[in-house]
């Protein structure tokens, strides 16, 4: 739970950054984030859901 809402709001400030810097215009960015919100109810929501907690496992299991 804690690395989904940290990743939401990660990508939720590089939204807002894009937008600001003008890379992105607001109804681009619209599409984007309902193209996630109905991404999130496809069946295809628990194995993005996996493959992102394995990539935040493996980052978190790198010892420097």
């Amino acid at each position: 739970m804690a690395i989904s809402l940290s990743l939401v709001l990660l990508l939720g400030i590089i939204l807002v950054m894009i937008i600001r810097n003008g890379s992105m215009k607001t109804g681009p960015a619209i599409v984007a984030v309902l193209f996630g919100f109905f991404l999130a109810s496809t069946g295809a929501a628990p194995t993005i859901n996996d493959t992102m907690s394995s990539i935040a496992n493996a980052i978190n299991d790198i010892q420097i």
